[in-house]
């Protein structure tokens, strides 16, 4: 009975303290909001977003033999993009995409509740969308400020543009590793091919590199891959 109750109290002060940080929270996130709103960017810009290429340096007949450039990218469109990896990417990153408003409610609040119960800082909950503005418009840093300036750009990116226009500006900025910027991109020097021309298995495997592209990609660590591949396979095979 003495172990039940010192449980029961150590439950209830615990409990408490999440009460009291998810207000502190509420409270924090309302005054940034306020603050926030009027400084940001303006998104509209992303409907004729040009994305930057390399130099490429082509024969008469018109074969490639040189490319220069930091950022390797081959632009591909939403509507060439091959269904198996759209939804290779769905399954991996955000398979609600086509049903939220920018934001996955569900998924920020399983997020909260895991960071405030590990002490990790503004971690995890990204929708595709919040991605997209993350990598156009703010840094890698994982704090509580650039979260809510993500989730105010991701509604107003999906105020302002398409859902195939927002996956189209997904599929060409993402870092994939190994200087592939893009999906198509990542077809060639993964694979040795264009994007039209992969495979259920390949797909899964790019699709699994945007959660840590140096980490998953088959270069770098070729067991982690295959595990982040069969994860992938997996959630497309469950939904």
């Amino acid at each position: 009975i003495i172990e039940y109750t010192y449980m029961l109290k150590i439950i209830t002060v615990l409990c408490s303290a999440i009460g009291f940080t998810i207000i502190s929270l509420i409270c924090i996130t309302g005054l940034i909001v306020a603050l926030a709103s009027p400084k940001l960017p303006q998104v509209s810009e992303l409907v004729d977003y040009t994305p930057k290429l390399p130099l490429r340096i082509m024969t008469a007949d018109g074969v490639l033999i040189g490319e220069f450039g930091e950022e390797k990218r081959k632009v591909v469109e939403y509507k060439n993009t091959p269904k198996v990896l759209i939804d290779a990417i769905l399954a991996a990153e955000d398979d609600k995409f086509f049903d939220h408003r920018g934001i996955d409610l569900t998924g920020m609040a399983r997020s909260v509740i895991n960071n405030i119960l590990k002490g990790s800082r503004a971690q995890g909950g990204s929708t595709i969308t919040m991605q997209v503005a993350r990598n156009f418009y703010l840094s890698s840093e994982k704090t509580f400020t650039r979260k809510i300036y993500e989730i105010l750009l991701a509604m107003e990116i999906e105020r302002n543009l398409t859902k195939e226009q927002i996956l189209e500006l997904y599929l060409n900025k993402i870092y994939l590793g190994r200087r592939a910027y893009g999906f198509g991109s990542a077809a060639f020097v993964y694979f040795g091919k264009r994007l039209d021309k992969i495979n259920i298995a390949e797909a899964a495997m790019l699709a699994g590199l945007p959660k840590a592209p140096s980490k998953f990609n088959p270069y770098s660590n070729y067991r982690r891959s295959i595990i982040r591949q069969r994860y992938v396979l997996n959630r497309m095979y469950k939904l």
